[in-house]
């Protein structure tokens, strides 16, 4: 009752005022939950659709943080607007420690891209764990007769207006990414968003979507079936895990370069000490040679140097990088 009275005295979060007065009553129910965080299951909120490269690490860090909690970690995927529903319901979760969010590029992205979006890209979260670096990929159907990327930039550019590409949404990492791609060759293409990565490969399968630009790890399993074809990685230097397919800046393309990142995010207000937490297991998950090597197989590399508040950095930099990228080439949603 007296810590009750106390916590009605005083306009602070919930979770910081228990916080507080377990120093002082450490023995209440309420204080060692706290004390002996996680005592129920985490949700992680994925704002992409199964198969997504968020999905797989979101996916891949709960069967770690599981054995070490010995909690479930519920995956919640939420596709659908760009990123825009799961990245709603990430910020609008209660910062308890218990809702965390995967997230990527395209949280920044999208906001950017819309004049009122429902959340605040930056001011509703706190970085947990910056969790991997993520080549894109220039993938085609199959259908198009281009051997290499080479061929491909000659097709689109002498049969401009005839080519479109695919995105995971209007406003998503995808969208800007095809649509930087193709302003680099000087060609205005059709943008086709689709609400999940599976939706995509059907239609580049049939060859009705001809690009897109993707990521390494949502992409390499159609590519190693033979579904789509991979022409170029988005980045300065090549791939560990396609070496046979050449940098965009060696098909002379070096502005086109979109290189993403994904990591571990708790809306903000979130406990102090529960960020350490996750992000100190996190880590310890990171670095674990089986975690990495899985990473790596799917075209991405584990990140677990930064801190939280580097990740807050980190994020800040890339809304400004990515900011300037939108404002230079005019993109707006359709």
């Amino acid at each position: 009752m007296i810590a009750a009275r106390f916590c009605s005295l005083f306009p602070v979060r919930a979770l910081q005022c228990a916080l507080s007065l377990c120093a002082l009553w450490p023995v209440t129910g309420l204080c060692q939950e706290y004390a002996e965080y996680p005592v129920r299951p985490i949700r992680v909120i994925v704002a992409a659709s199964t198969g997504s490269a968020d999905e797989f690490f979101a996916r891949s860090l709960g069967e770690e943080l599981e054995a070490f909690y010995k909690q479930r970690v519920v995956i919640d995927s939420r596709p659908g607007a760009g990123g825009l529903i799961g990245n709603t319901l990430v910020s609008r979760a209660s910062a308890d420690g218990y809702t965390l969010g995967m997230v990527g590029v395209t949280r920044l992205i999208t906001a950017l891209m819309r004049e009122q979006p429902p959340y605040r890209a930056l001011a509703d979260i706190h970085g947990v764990a910056h969790v991997a670096s993520i080549t894109n990929v220039l993938a085609v159907t199959p259908d198009i007769y281009a051997p290499t990327a080479q061929d491909f930039v000659k097709r689109a550019r002498v049969r401009p207006g005839e080519l479109n590409y695919a995105s995971l949404g209007i406003g998503s990492a995808s969208h800007l990414a095809g649509e930087i791609f193709s302003r680099s060759l000087g060609i205005e293409a059709v943008h086709v968003p689709f609400r999940a990565v599976t939706n995509t490969f059907v239609e580049m399968g049939l060859g009705r979507v001809h690009y897109a630009v993707l990521t390494l790890p949502a992409v390499i399993g159609p590519v190693r079936d033979g579904r789509l074809r991979a022409l170029a990685v988005m980045t300065p230097a090549r791939s560990m895990v396609l070496p046979e397919v050449p940098a965009i800046a060696e098909v002379g393309l070096p502005h086109a370069q979109f290189d993403s990142w994904s990591g571990i995010v708790a809306p903000a207000g979130t406990s102090r000490r529960v960020v350490e937490q996750l992000h100190g297991d996190i880590v310890r998950a990171l670095r674990k040679p089986q975690l990495r090597k899985r990473f790596l197989h799917q075209g991405a590399e584990s990140t677990p140097e930064n801190t939280p508040d580097g990740f807050m950095r980190h994020m800040r930099e890339e809304y400004l990088r990515f900011q300037a990228l939108i404002r230079e080439g005019d993109v707006r949603p359709e």
